[in-house]
């Protein structure tokens, strides 16, 4: 179910999902959803919740898993991908599409004043404290710090902001 507030501004070519299991996508106040942003309810059973005053960028796609919560004033650059999921593959004699999925490790946390660059990952169990940068093409799998500067694959802590 998507909830969107009045002032929230959706691309008419954003492609959001209706959930079938009751997964809600809720949209605060002034943020804008560009277009060929894909919010996709898989994986979980989770919310996607974005706050007020956040800009998703071209390209992004979200799936709803374990679950997105993202603060506000949050700016996410084109072309990146927010995967709170994780699929189940150990099973040689099943394939990995049958085995559906493991448990959750927390979905993604996005705090406040947040801004990921163009092409980067955030995977399941991460936490973007406020303030906290995310250089292009990073891959996220875990806390990054307030204020932090974070770059690469690897990720690496390369200052902070002032």
């Amino acid at each position: 179910m998507l909830v969107a507030d009045p002032n929230a501004r959706i691309s008419k070519l954003a492609d959001i999902d209706e959930s079938s299991r009751g997964t809600r996508i809720i949209i605060g106040a002034h943020s804008m959803i560009d277009s060929f942003v894909r919010i996709k309810c898989a994986g979980g059973t989770d919310d996607v919740v974005i706050g007020e005053y956040c800009y998703i960028n071209s390209g992004t796609v979200m799936y709803s898993g374990n679950g997105i919560r993202m603060g506000h004033h949050v700016l996410i650059a084109a072309n990146c991908t927010l995967a709170p999921v994780n699929h189940a593959f150990r099973e040689r004699n099943r394939t990995i599409i049958e085995q559906r999925f493991l448990p959750g490790r927390g979905g993604i946390v996005i705090e406040d004043d947040v801004w990921i660059g163009a092409g980067s990952v955030i995977l399941d169990g991460s936490i973007l404290r406020r303030g906290a940068v995310v250089g292009a093409c990073s891959l996220v799998r875990g806390e990054l710090e307030s204020y932090g500067i974070y770059v690469g694959n690897p990720l690496k802590k390369i200052g902070e902001r002032t």
